[in-house]
């Protein structure tokens, strides 16, 4: 008993001895139980709906007071005018929208003279959960419609929403695909890279590192370019094989298999730099473990892969903002869902690029050539 005791004292001083890996074992429940309560089942708001008012009559004026009191109150979606039908189908193409309300030319006549008024609900169904909002959130305020025309002499019969999908129908498995692609580079990124290096140190491997004449700056390109190779493979067999499994249209077509290529190249190099970045100054091998399990839910569940972030609250928004998974996620959705150009994901390739070039500079500035 007392040889065991001795092995028992020995883990805990060791265990004592790194307090960072105490603060992870300790805090990892909570943060998951913040982040995974707020990152399911929230109510969808903060929607961006487009009007293109063709009617400018005394019914349309009543659907822009509803729909004004719906961004007041419930905050569901914020209206943007536009002019030109097109114009705004457009930019719901390329993500700046999340749906289209047109009211046609004679929408108002229609309404006065019980003429099976209707509106269209034009919306990117490549969401479900957010086109579900949309059309439930219309459809009552659409139903009120004729609540607000008492004062005239006339009653007008019910107006009614005609809901338009711009995308043919999206199963769940294609929504959660590009969260798939994302996390497998990130698991691949996880064995590579950075934690090559901290192996390497616990078996003192490095050593051998220290006493050539490589520079900083080559070494840690060295470790961060083969494990942004190993992610890339990684990515490219999960997006092949998912979209068979999920039957992605057209999936294979050339150009959208090199846009994906460029996204999951892009998005292994900024993983792979930050991990490098996060490892740099560690020297207890533990405590990538205890990491792992943390940035799995602090990057993963914010980043939209699995629920809408306009269900985030204020807080998990900001925290989505700089989640490099969020732009990594949004370009392979662009493309796997939409099949949209580099236009529609130029921003999330840029935000990549730049978080990729900001940490490797920080690992290098961090990184010690010593013992």
């Amino acid at each position: 008993m007392q040889r065991t005791w001795a092995i028992i004292e020995r883990e805990l001083r060791r265990f004592r001895r790194s307090p960072m890996l105490i603060f992870m074992s300790l805090m990892l429940p909570i943060v998951q139980l913040v982040v995974l309560g707020y990152a399911f089942g929230g109510a969808v708001k903060h929607l961006n709906l487009g009007v293109v008012d063709q009617d400018r009559g005394i019914s349309s004026v009543k659907v822009h007071e509803l729909a004004g009191a719906v961004a007041a109150n419930a905050k569901t979606f914020e209206t943007v005018r536009y002019a030109d039908l097109g114009e705004a189908v457009g930019d719901l193409r390329e993500g700046r929208l999340n749906g289209v309300l047109s009211i046609p030319t004679d929408f108002s006549r229609r309404t006065l003279a019980k003429d099976d008024p209707h509106l269209a609900l034009i919306e990117d169904n490549t969401d479900n959960f957010v086109a579900a909002t949309l059309a439930a959130t219309l459809g009552s305020m659409v139903s009120a419609l004729p609540r607000q025309e008492k004062s005239v002499q006339r009653v007008a019969a019910a107006p009614l929403l005609d809901v338009v999908e711009v995308y043919p129908y999206v199963p769940y498995i294609q929504y959660l695909l590009p969260g798939s692609i994302v996390m497998s580079i990130f698991m691949m990124v996880m064995i590579g890279g950075g934690i090559i290096f901290m192996d390497d140190k616990a078996r003192g491997l490095h050593e051998g590192y220290l006493v050539t004449p490589i520079t900083k700056f080559e070494l840690i390109l060295g470790f961060n370019l083969s494990g942004a190779i190993k992610a890339v493979l990684s990515g490219s067999v999960l997006m092949t094989l998912g979209s068979v499994i999920a039957g992605v249209p057209d999936a294979f077509e050339p150009l959208r298999l090199v846009r994906l290529f460029l996204v999951i190249v892009v998005t292994a190099i900024a993983l792979v730099s930050m991990m490098f970045l996060l490892m740099v100054r560690m020297s207890d091998p533990l405590l990538p473990r205890a990491l792992f399990g943390v940035l799995n839910t602090l990057l993963y569940f914010p980043s939209g892969a699995v629920y809408p972030q306009q269900a985030f609250p204020g807080w998990m928004r900001v925290l989505a903002k700089v989640d490099p998974f969020t732009y990594a996620v949004h370009a392979l959705k662009s493309l796997l869902l939409k099949n949209t150009g580099l236009g529609a994901i130029s921003f999330d390739l840029v935000y990549l690029s730049a978080f990729a070039l900001i940490t490797l500079g920080a690992a290098t500035m961090l990184f010690k050539r010593t013992l």
